[in-house]
């Protein structure tokens, strides 16, 4: 450990304001004797860096996958979300397959959910339009001409839904 003459002249260690010694400290660098000095050559066989895999294909198809199912009970709204969850998965199998995507298995699940999702959408929307189709040819068309000229009567209004009503349940039965 040196020592140097402080600027009382007494002979004390040299510290910095921070309290660190500041003793024997070489300008030129560290003393590299005793260490190989060629260095350590050419590093090789590792490649560039790994890219992140593109995984959001793959989790936006099962999330618009779940989402399509949920939105097909609603008029069949969930067709677009599914066709949409379709392609995306798609995207993300291709991905996999290629490696660079990680995540197949929630691709391949966002694909069977959007395919769901489609198929009952496509369900939906058929029954809504035999039903509909169904309550206009029995009485329907009969009902709003009915409600049409019934004009601000409360008594009209009973009578018209009254008339539709008694025709529905007569679709029912089997007159001898």
């Amino acid at each position: 450990m040196a020592s140097t003459n402080g600027p009382d002249g007494d002979d004390r260690q040299r510290r910095d304001p921070q309290g660190y010694d500041q003793r024997g400290y070489d300008p030129q660098g560290y003393d590299q004797r005793g260490y190989d000095q060629r260095g350590y050559g050419p590093q090789g066989g590792y490649g560039p860096p790994p890219v992140a895999p593109r995984n959001g294909a793959g989790i936006a198809a099962l999330i618009l996958g779940i989402l399509s199912i949920l939105l097909s009970w609603l008029l069949g709204f969930g067709l677009v979300p599914g066709v949409i969850g379709l392609v995306l998965g798609i995207v993300g199998l291709r991905r996999a397959r290629r490696g660079r995507a990680t995540n197949r298995g929630t691709a391949l699940v966002g694909v069977i959910t959007s395919v769901v999702g489609i198929v009952l959408s496509l369900v939906v929307a058929v029954v809504l339009a035999v039903v509909v189709g169904a309550a206009w040819n029995t009485g329907g068309r009969e009902l709003v001409d009915c409600l049409r000229t019934s004009g601000n009567s409360e008594a009209a209004v009973q009578q018209c839904v009254d008339t539709y009503n008694q025709r529905v349940d007569d679709i029912g039965t089997v007159n001898p």
